[in-house]
C-alpha cells in the first residue's frame, strides 16, 4: 500500500523519502538489531555530506559503569585552548542502532560553529545493554567532563548536553538527573527528542507509515530498551512523565513538523515552560525525523544546527558576540 504524502513537506525531505522507498529494503524491525545496525552503517553516508575538518579529533577511552567507554573528542576550529564551552553530545538510534561513526558529521559542525569541544561518548546499546545502561554511560561521560575540565581545557561551569531522538531522550533525562549536581549542565540541545515511550501522541497516528521513522520502527527500539511494560512509565524512560521539570538546564528543542514525535516534543518543550525553565523552540514544519542527519541532500541540517549553537549561546553570555555561522 502506497502512503498518499503530505504536499506541505521540504522538498529534500520528500527527496529522501523517495530515495528509501527506491531502496526498498526492509524496515528495522523486520531483522535482528545486528542487522538493522548494519543496514544504518551503510545508509549513513548516502545521507549525510562532507565532514569537515576540525581544530582536533581524538579518541578516549574511560572506566563506565559497565566497562570501558570510548569518547570521540572534537575541538572545534576557534576553540580556545582553555577554559572552553563545551558539549557532550548524544547520538541517536533508538538506543539499539548508531556509534560515534553515524553522527561524526553533526558532531563536527557543532564543534566548529560554538567554537567548543563536543564529547560523543559511545554508550551501550540495547538489547544486549537495556534501560538504564546507556543513561549510566551518559552519566559517567558528563561526570568524566566536570571532574576533568582542566584536562579536556574546557570550563566544568559551561558543559552543555545535547542529542537527536533517543539521544535526546538521554540527554533530558541526564539534564534532570543533573539537577542536583554541583556543576549542573549549562544548556540542553535537543533534536526531535523522544520523551514518551507510551508512544499514544497523535503525531503517532498522523505519521504512523511513510515518513521515515515508522510507529511499528519505535515500537520496535522501545521494546528493545525497556526491560518491561513497567519502564515505559519511569521517567529516566519518558521524562514527560516526571513530576516536575524545574531546575532542568536551558532548553532549545527542534521540531520536525512530519514526525511521529512532534507531539511528544512540543509537550516537552510546553512542560518546560510550565516550569519557568528558559526554552527556545523551532520547528521545522515540511521536515521529517533525522532531518538533521541527512546534511547531503539540503540546507535544513546545517540551519538546524547552527539554530542550537544560537541558542546556547543565548542561554550563555560569556559567549559574547560571537556568532554561530
Amino acid at each position: 500500500m502506497t502512503t498518499l504524502l503530505s504536499p506541505l513537506l521540504d522538498p529534500e525531505a520528500r527527496h529522501v523519502l523517495d530515495l528509501d522507498r527506491q531502496a526498498a529494503a526492509p524496515p528495522f524491525e523486520a531483522g535482528t538489531p545486528e542487522e538493522a545496525r548494519r543496514a544504518y552503517e551503510e545508509g549513513v553516508p548516502a545521507l549525510q555530506g562532507e565532514r569537515e575538518p576540525v581544530g582536533s579529533l581524538t579518541e578516549r577511552t574511560i572506566t563506565g559503569p559497565g566497562g570501558p567507554l570510548t569518547l570521540r573528542i572534537y575541538r572545534g576550529q576557534g576553540a580556545v585552548g582553555a577554559a572552553a564551552p563545551a558539549l557532550l553530545y548524544l547520538h541517536g538510534g533508538g538506543w539499539v542502532i548508531g556509534n560515534l561513526e553515524s553522527h561524526d558529521e553533526i558532531c563536527r559542525w557543532l564543534a566548529n560553529m560554538a567554537a567548543c569541544v563536543v564529547v560523543s561518548p559511545d554508550y551501550r546499546l540495547a538489547p544486549e545493554h537495556k534501560f538504564p545502561a546507556a543513561i549510566e554511560d551518559c552519566r559517567a561521560a558528563l561526570s568524566f567532563m566536570q571532574g576533568g575540565a582542566g584536562d579536556l581545557g574546557v570550563d566544568a561551569e559551561r558543559i552543555a548536553v545535547a542529542g537527536d531522538s533517543a539521544g535526546g531522550n538521554l540527554a533530558t533525562v541526564l539534564c534532570l538527573l543533573a539537577r542536583g549536581d554541583k556543576k549542573p549542565p549549562a544548556a540542553q540541545l535537543l533534536f526531535y527528542p523522544n520523551t514518551d515511550a507510551s508512544q499514544a501522541a497523535d503525531s503517532y497516528r498522523r505519521f504512523a507509515d511513510g515518513y521515515g521513522l515508522t510507529s511499528a520502527t519505535m515500537a520496535w527500539f522501545r521494546d528493545h530498551y525497556i526491560n518491561h511494560a513497567g519502564d515505559i512509565d519511569d521517567w529516566r524512560v519518558s521524562p514527560l512523565k516526571a513530576a516536575s521539570l524545574a531546575g532542568a538546564a536551558p532548553a532549545f528543542v527542534a521540531i520536525a513538523g512530519h514526525d511521529i514525535l512532534a507531539d511528544e516534543g512540543e509537550a516537552y518543550a510546553k512542560r518546560l515552560e510550565d516550569d519557568e525553565v528558559p526554552v527556545v523552540l523551532r520547528r521545522w514544519p515540511g521536515q521529517i525525523h533525522g532531518f538533521v542527519s541527512m546534511g547531503r541532500h539540503g540546507p535544513a541540517a546545517r540551519q538546524a544546527v547552527g539554530a542550537a549553537v544560537a541558542a546556547w549561546r543565548g542561554f550563555d553570555p560569556v559567549f559574547g558576540n560571537a556568532q554561530a555561522d
